[in-house]
């Protein structure tokens, strides 16, 4: 599990047991010896989660973490930008693959073509295809600068 991941779940079970800044540094320090969560490692961090398991919390996964609904698109060229930003990304034509900054690259093309549309799930096959074509062309280019 990541660091901020384990970090990110031991402030939400604070928040759910409603401890302060003072009760929450004895659990750390009953646990592991460390009043602070940057001190400990990262099985000693895992070991604070497991306490407060122990105690009733239950790490659930948000609605953000299970949907597949940005990656799996009912529509064909929905998929086929998502396949080429991956594809850009591994070339090098792309600096950040995020899902953040394909939206925002959506955003600077459909605003170029009139309405601004960010979620590329939203966009219809027209509005789609300009798209497309830019990521085409950008693959391409990354392509002959591997050869």
């Amino acid at each position: 599990m990541a660091r901020d991941a384990t970090i990110a779940k031991i402030h939400i079970a604070k928040k759910e047991f409603n401890l302060d800044d003072d009760a929450v540094r004895d659990v750390y320090e009953r646990v592991t010896k460390k009043r602070s969560l940057k001190d400990m490692t990262a099985k000693q961090r895992l070991a604070v989660l497991d306490d407060f398991k122990s105690r009733g919390f239950k790490v659930t996964r948000s609605a953000k973490a299970t949907s597949n609904s940005r990656n799996y698109s009912s529509k064909k060229y929905v998929r086929l930008i998502f396949a080429l930003w991956a594809s850009c990304t591994k070339l090098g034509e792309i600096k950040d693959g995020s899902h953040v900054a394909l939206r925002a690259f959506v955003a600077t093309q459909t605003e170029k073509r009139g309405k601004r549309i960010d979620d590329p799930a939203f966009l219809t096959y027209d509005q789609a295809s300009p798209v497309i074509e830019t990521l085409k062309s950008m693959e391409k280019r990354g392509k002959a600068k591997r050869c």
